[in-house]
């Protein structure tokens, strides 16, 4: 059963991202199309999960709601906040993201994830940086 998530506190971590946070009615947020919005931010409602547990539902409002949509889901998901976004829930609607508490398999998957698209720069820097001390070595003995 996944934890609880509170609105208040996934809207907390969209605006320290820089989203502008709409605070739309909870009505207007399941009525309203997302491109009726003039400017580009996010909502959030709450959601109770099939097995009982209060989630949040963040949905992206905007001229440009797509790409609100994907710096939600990035926001979100760093390892620092420790978020998993679901988009292919059957009740919300295209502009909607289901919001929930990472699991620790989801946590070492994404970080694994990240060290192997790191690997190639890693090796590039560690290769520079061997070549560099070879080079200081080879002239200090020169002097």
């Amino acid at each position: 059963m996944p934890r609880v998530t509170r609105q208040h506190t996934v809207a907390h971590h969209l605006v320290q991202g820089g989203l502008t946070d709409l605070k739309l009615t909870e009505a207007a947020q399941k009525k309203d199309r997302p491109g009726l919005y003039r400017v580009d931010g996010f909502s959030v409602r709450s959601y109770r999960a099939p097995d009982g547990t209060l989630l949040t539902v963040a949905g992206a409002y905007g001229p440009d709601w797509v790409m609100t949509m994907a710096e939600i889901r990035n926001r979100l998901q760093q390892p620092y906040i420790r978020y998993t976004v679901i988009d292919d829930d059957p009740e919300l609607g295209d502009h909607e993201l289901l919001v929930r508490w990472a699991t620790g398999e989801e946590l070492q998957a994404r970080k694994q994830a990240a060290a192997a698209r790191q690997a190639p720069l890693v090796a590039q820097l560690r290769r520079q940086q061997s070549e560099q001390n070879a080079e200081d070595a080879g002239q200090s003995a020169l002097f």
